[in-house]
């Protein structure tokens, strides 16, 4: 049998994957859902993320943020369909591989593992950059004591300690994630809440007002504003590790979706209004926190969120990390990538060779980068940018999956059909977003570097010698 994937009735069908040597059952609801959110790392976004999508959407940066909500919707919808019936470390690349020719299921797999380690470039450099952020708040006195140290060395610290953490238990890591995210996620919460509670409660009509908008600019933040959500389907990459997969994995990725998206709306509607009438506009704010904090009366929260967010993002790398790494461990399996790559930790059933070459793959980039004197702020920028590309093509290939598996099975239905066609439109239409107009250097080139990356993924693929079975 050459799938790994057995079928097990004549009905919807409801399958099953080997474990691949990881632990299974060790992850409860709650701690899949960790997995999904941490990547994401909500309380990020308010901070780094958010100040880009108003150079480009401005004023209606919170309809940005709601449409590319739905859109993570649609595509949540889709996958959470295959979740119901498999799972597999593989995620989405092992829901395309029934359903599509060879091709496309390997190119999902290399692009869902692309988009995982630029992933976590993007978020090391953006532990890096809250790190010197968080050091610029400690008083005078205790500053001039400390040494200026170059931003390599935290980015390898930060490397070193994720892969120790990915290397050992993913059940550790699951919990420690949830705690760090959920601290940092509730501080942002309050902080909105007051400024909201300081303006009042109406709408905010110049945040919806087709005069003060421009409908171009937010068609072009909706893609920026997807980085915010991408890695929400990462539950699925521990099919073989949750508790009750095929319930506790979709409601995973369509609640982080949706939880993830109200509280990107929300936060959006109210950095836009706090920061209206501030001597410093948004996009220009390197910490917005500190400014709106102190505006709602409780300036203590300012440094606090900065914590929060530094240690997210260090959560978010780990999160990252420990998603690749199984979707590697998966295509080591079917031959995409090396078979060294197959082997498990017997002490701790994690992929330990692809854990640690996952975090050496998202190292280099970030510390090539770091080394070169470029901010860490652009780096995450440039990376998370590569990121949404991968990102795209496997949410793509999914949704046509999906219809494809439905109507093989004589089970698509119009409304799953209307579902999977907006879906897959959604993406083509936020990938479009990319080539056109031309972005300025360096993004314009980064099309390139991606297909690139594919050209030489798919070139393995038809080189490497094919695995004669598929290990149970």
């Amino acid at each position: 049998m050459d799938d790994p994937i057995a079928a097990l009735s004549d009905g919807p069908k409801t399958a099953f994957s080997p474990s691949y040597g990881l632990r299974e059952g060790a992850l409860s609801p709650l701690e899949t859902l960790a997995q999904s959110v941490s990547t994401i790392a909500p309380s990020t976004s308010p901070t780094l993320t958010f100040p880009l999508v108003f150079v480009l959407a401005g004023q209606g940066m919170a309809i940005a943020y709601l449409i590319a909500m739905l859109l993570m919707v649609l595509v949540g919808l889709c996958i959470a369909d295959f979740a119901r019936e498999s799972s597999s470390p593989g995620s989405l690349y092992v829901y395309t591989r029934r359903s599509l020719p060879p091709v496309f299921s390997a190119v999902s797999a290399w692009a869902l593992f692309f988009a995982y380690v630029t992933t976590a470039a993007a978020t090391l450099s953006g532990f890096v950059a809250y790190v010197y952020i968080c050091l610029g708040t400690l008083p005078d006195r205790i500053q001039s004591h400390i040494p200026h140290i170059p931003a390599i060395v935290f980015a390898t610290l930060g490397t070193i300690a994720a892969a120790a953490i990915a290397y050992r238990d993913v059940k550790v890591s699951a919990r420690l994630m949830l705690y760090i995210e959920g601290i940092s996620v509730s501080l942002i919460a309050i902080v909105v809440a007051m400024l909201l509670w300081k303006h009042g409660f109406h709408l905010d009509r110049p945040q919806f007002d087709v005069h003060t908008i421009h409908f171009r600019g937010v068609g072009l933040g909706v893609m920026l504003a997807i980085f915010s959500f991408v890695g929400f389907e990462s539950a699925t990459t521990l099919g073989a590790e949750a508790r009750n997969p095929l319930h506790s994995i979709p409601r995973a990725v369509v609640r982080s979706a949706l939880l993830a998206g109200v509280f990107f709306v929300a936060c959006s509607y109210g950095e836009t209004l706090g920061f209206r009438n501030s001597p410093v506009t948004l996009d220009a704010s390197l910490a917005p926190f500190h400014f709106l904090s102190a505006q709602v009366g409780a300036p203590i929260l300012g440094p606090i969120i900065d914590i929060g967010v530094m240690v997210s993002q260090f959560a978010a790398t780990l999160a990252c990390i420990i998603a690749a790494s199984r979707v590697m461990l998966l295509m080591a399996h079917h031959g995409l990538t090396s078979s060294r790559l197959t082997q498990t930790s017997a002490a701790h059933d994690t992929p330990g060779a692809a854990s640690l070459l996952t975090a050496v793959l998202a190292f280099l980039p970030a510390g090539i980068l770091a080394l070169r004197g470029i901010p860490s702020t652009d780096i995450l920028g440039w990376m998370g940018t590569l990121a949404v590309y991968g990102f795209l093509t496997a949410y793509g290939i999914v949704a046509v999956a999906l219809a494809v598996h439905l109507k093989r099975e004589s089970r698509l239905t119009p409304a799953k059909a209307v579902l999977a066609t907006a879906a897959a439109l959604g993406m083509l239409l936020a990938m479009a977003g990319n080539f056109y107009p031309v972005p300025p250097a360096p993004l314009r080139y980064f099309p390139f570097i991606y297909l690139g990356y594919l050209a030489i993924a798919l070139l393995w693929l038809k080189l490497a010698p094919k695995p004669t079975a598929t290990p149970a």
